[in-house]
C-alpha cells in the first residue's frame, strides 16, 4: 500500500512539474511576444520621429535609417544578423531562438507601426513616454528570457573574458551613440536621447522587480554535482560548493552558488527545474564584484564529457 502511494505522489510530482514547465513557456513567450511590439510602438511612434535615439543596434540603426531611408525594421535585422551568429556558437541554442523571434516580431512590428500616425511631436512627451514604454516593452522580452540587441549578446560574452560588467559594456557602447547622435542631430538630441535612456534603463528595473545587471543565486539540493556540471556545461559559469544539513531531516545537502547576469537568469532557472530532486533557490541582487575568475575551455570539454559519460 505505502509503495503504491508512493508511485502515486511521484507521478502526481511529475504531472505538476511537466505543467508548471508549460505554463512558464507559455508565459515566456507571451512576454517576449508583448514586450517586442510595445517596444516597437515606442520607437515608432514616439522616439524615432523626433530623432530620440535608443542604444545598441537599435540606435545605430535608427541613425542609419535617417540617411539610407530604408525601413528601421529592416535595418535592426540586418545589422543583428552577425551578433546572432556569434551567440549560436557560444550560447544555449534556446536563448538564440528567442532572440531571433523577439528581433523579428520588433523588426514586423515596427514596420507596420512606421505608417501609422505619430503619437507626438512634443519632445518632452516623446522622451518621457517613448522612454517609459520602451523600458516596458523591453523589460518583458528581458522578463520572458531574450533580448531585443544583439550588443546585449556581446556584452555577455565579452564580460566572461573580461573583468567588465555587462552594463558597464553597454552603457560604454550607448554612450558612444549618444555622442554621435549629438554631432549629427544636434546636442539637444543627444541630451535628449540620454535623458531616455536614464527613463528606460529604471523602468527596466521596476517590470523586473530588481533586475540587476548580475545576480547570485544559491540552490539547496540533493543533486549537486549533477546540477554543477548542468549550469556549467549550458551557461559557461561555475559553481562554488558548500555542504549543509538540513534542522529536521537530517540529510546532507549540496549548497551551490553562482553568479549570473540578467539575460541568463532564465536559462538557469529551466536547468534547475530540468534535474530530478528537491531543490530550493535563493536570488540576490550584486551591487559589485571584485576579483575576477578565467574560465578553461579545455576544463569546459572535460565537463562535457564527463557529463555524457554519466547519461
Amino acid at each position: 500500500m505505502n509503495r503504491s502511494y508512493a508511485w502515486f505522489d511521484m507521478d502526481k510530482s511529475k504531472k505538476e512539474k511537466n505543467n508548471n514547465r508549460i505554463k512558464e513557456m507559455i508565459l515566456s513567450w507571451g512576454m517576449i511576444v508583448v514586450g517586442a511590439v510595445i517596444a516597437a510602438f515606442a520607437l515608432e511612434e514616439f522616439l524615432a520621429p523626433n530623432h530620440i535615439f535608443d542604444g545598441g543596434v537599435t540606435g545605430v540603426s535608427m541613425i542609419l535609417t535617417h540617411f539610407l531611408h530604408v525601413p528601421l525594421g529592416v535595418v535592426v535585422v540586418i545589422l543583428n544578423i552577425p551578433f546572432i551568429i556569434v551567440g549560436i556558437r557560444k550560447m544555449g541554442k534556446g536563448f538564440i531562438v528567442k532572440v531571433i523571434v523577439a528581433i523579428g516580431i520588433f523588426a514586423l512590428m515596427a514596420s507596420i507601426f512606421e505608417r501609422m500616425e505619430n503619437a507626438t511631436r512634443d519632445i518632452i512627451l516623446a522622451t518621457v513616454f517613448g522612454g517609459v514604454l520602451l523600458g516596458v516593452g523591453v523589460g518583458l522580452v528581458l522578463r520572458g528570457g531574450s533580448c531585443l540587441d544583439g550588443t546585449e549578446i556581446v556584452a555577455i560574452l565579452l564580460s566572461k573574458k573580461l573583468s567588465i560588467s555587462t552594463g558597464k559594456i553597454i552603457l560604454s557602447f550607448n554612450v558612444l551613440i549618444y555622442i554621435v547622435a549629438g554631432i549629427v542631430f544636434g546636442h539637444d538630441r543627444g541630451m535628449y536621447s540620454l535623458l531616455m535612456y536614464f527613463i528606460t534603463s529604471k523602468v527596466i528595473d521596476i517590470v523586473e522587480i530588481g533586475w540587476d545587471n548580475t545576480k547570485s543565486v544559491m540552490v539547496i539540493t540533493d543533486r549537486g554535482k549533477e546540477l554543477a556540471q548542468a549550469i556549467y556545461v549550458g551557461l559557461g559559469r561555475t559553481v562554488t560548493f558548500m555542504k549543509g544539513e538540513g534542522l529536521v531531516s537530517s540529510e546532507q545537502k549540496d549548497i551551490l552558488y553562482c553568479v549570473v547576469t540578467r539575460a541568463e537568469m532564465f536559462e538557469l532557472k529551466r536547468i534547475i527545474n530540468s534535474v530530478e530532486g528537491s531543490t530550493f533557490t535563493t536570488i540576490s541582487d550584486v551591487s559589485e564584484i571584485v576579483g575576477n575568475h578565467v574560465k578553461s575551455d579545455q576544463k569546459k570539454q572535460q565537463v562535457i564529457k564527463n557529463t555524457e559519460g554519466t547519461e
